[in-house]
């Protein structure tokens, strides 16, 4: 069997040390499509050394990128769990913000598997992390919802069932995000080198047209855009961000994200206007100061 539960939840959590630059963040944030305006002082925070700001969910790809040296392509090489890459997508991402990230550091990431959920025709892997600086004081954790196809009916708990709904009146803003024909392969480059988002032959046998933007790569150009558009750039009052990814973006295409505001709680949606606004980023809910 693919995944075996008893094996996947027993295992000890997996610990790295993870070490980035400047350049790694850099890269991620290209990688999201920053810098289109070089000229701009708030646009050129993001991609320029000086006075380097850091999206919070840089978290995603700490450690995997460029100062990592050579990388294998993604797999799923976890204990108890061994799947073809062609049957999961990433369901689900959350992050909370315990510090803010530094431009260049050091962190020791701790990863375990703390569920599988039965939907039946899919399993639902969950992938938690945590991560720590050189004293031991949290920096963020985190929690992956990997969607494992024709992995399910193994008589295990469906997982908790939550709301899509978003408020029922005119959203506060909409944020509209174009992405590059060139962005997943600028992506890619901060660590996950699945050929799903780069090679056109894969995507086909995926049952994709064509190669799609990695699904964390929607995560952060919507985390930039909520941080440049809403909280006056500055990435330290995210607290936490969770999402579903509902559908896939193909380079090229815009992200539009709704945007309604309660308080310190932003509830989001964010869709793809040039397929008749279908879904990319659902259940999503951010806290912010």
């Amino acid at each position: 069997m693919p995944i075996d539960v008893n094996a996947a939840l027993a295992a000890a959590p997996t610990v790295r040390e993870a070490t980035w630059t400047e350049r790694d963040v850099i890269l991620y944030h290209l990688g999201l499509g920053a810098g289109v305006n070089s000229l701009d002082p708030a646009e050129l925070g993001w991609v320029y050394e000086k006075n380097l700001r850091v999206l919070p969910t840089f978290a995603m790809v700490a450690g995997q990128g460029v100062s990592a040296g050579e990388t294998k392509p993604a797999g799923m090489n976890l204990p108890g769990i061994d799947i073809d890459l062609r049957r999961i997508l990433h369901g689900g991402q959350s992050l909370a913000l315990h510090a803010p990230i530094p431009a260049a550091g050091t962190a020791t990431i701790s990863s375990r598997v703390a569920d599988v959920w039965d939907k039946g025709k899919a399993a639902v892997i969950v992938l938690e992390q945590s991560a720590v600086d050189d004293e031991g004081n949290p920096l963020w954790t985190n929690s992956m919802q990997i969607w494992a196809r024709g992995e399910g009916g193994f008589g295990g708990v469906a997982g908790p069932d939550v709301s899509s709904a978003v408020p029922e009146r005119a959203a506060d803003k909409v944020l509209v995000s174009p992405t590059g024909p060139q962005q997943a392969l600028v992506y890619r480059l901060s660590g996950d080198l699945n050929p799903l988002h780069a090679d056109p032959e894969f995507a086909t046998t995926a049952g994709f047209d064509r190669p799609i933007l990695h699904g964390l790569a929607s995560y952060g150009i919507v985390c930039k855009a909520v941080v440049d558009g809403l909280l006056d750039g500055d990435p330290d009052r995210m607290q936490s961000f969770s999402v579903r990814f509902a559908g896939s973006l193909y380079p090229g295409e815009t992200l539009e994200t709704a945007v309604w505001r309660d308080g310190n709680r932003l509830t989001l949606l964010a869709t793809c206007p040039e397929r008749d606004g279908q879904p990319v980023l659902t259940h999503a809910v951010m806290e912010v100061r």
